[in-house]
């Protein structure tokens, strides 16, 4: 972790200073303000990794002589399926689609929505996956 935020606080030096060379020679405040926001996401980043990399065991990565095969291991649990991000599609679709066509659709929608984030909430709490 201590590479990762090295490498956003080096990035967000960088942005920090095409912003004001950006701002200086175009004048254009949009763009200046999306790069000086930029700068603020990267600092962020950077320092969050830095302080949390203090705080826990140093990884393989931040050792020069570690090997690939020492950080392999369980990654975590994924779900083997699940038919749940299917109905957040259709219901994000259609109320993405009540914007063009008229917002009664989101009557539609927003149930399915309702459905598909309780179910992906619920889904190993009931039914064959409940032991897992």
């Amino acid at each position: 972790m201590k590479i990762q935020g090295k490498m956003f606080i080096w990035l967000s030096v960088f942005i920090l200073a095409m912003a004001v060379l950006y701002g200086v020679w175009s004048k254009e405040p949009a763009g200046t303000t999306a790069l000086f926001l930029a700068f603020g996401l990267c600092v962020m980043v950077g320092y969050y990794l830095a302080f949390t990399a203090k705080r826990v065991d140093a990884m393989a990565q931040d050792n020069k002589e570690a090997d690939v095969a020492d950080e392999a291991g369980e990654v975590g649990f994924f779900a083997p399926h699940s038919w749940q991000p299917l109905s957040l599609a259709v219901g994000g679709a259609l109320a993405f689609l009540s914007v063009a066509i008229g917002w009664w659709l989101m009557y539609f929608s927003a149930p399915i929505i309702l459905v598909g984030i309780f179910g992906w909430v619920f889904e190993f709490y009931r039914g064959e996956n409940q032991n897992q």
